[in-house]
């Protein structure tokens, strides 16, 4: 399963609802820190697949969602458990310790 562009319209249903564990990756498209973590979080969605989600927000897009979760710096990882944040990283991370924070 690839990433879930994650949007005011569908947050509701995708994280706050969800089953899984979501990890979100509230990034823009000029940050290069964003850009280098990409890549990572997509291996991740395909990896996680059926046990977690994974989801992209836009901040330049979803400015609403981002000061709800008041995300001050991108790239801003944040694992959602049952409607609660359970965890949360800021910058570059590695797949292993984004996966970490996913258990």
């Amino acid at each position: 399963m690839s990433t879930i562009k994650i949007t005011k319209d569908n947050f509701e249903h995708e994280v706050m609802k969800s089953d899984k564990p979501v990890l979100l990756d509230f990034w823009a498209e000029w940050c290069g820190p964003c850009r280098m973590v990409g890549p990572v979080v997509e291996e991740i969605s395909k990896d996680v697949t059926g046990t977690a989600k994974v989801g992209k927000i836009n901040v330049d897009e979803e400015m609403e969602l981002a000061q709800a979760f008041n995300v001050m710096s991108i790239p801003t990882l944040i694992v959602v458990k049952d409607g609660k944040v359970a965890n949360q990283t800021v910058g570059f991370q590695s797949k292993e310790a984004l996966m970490n924070l996913l258990k």
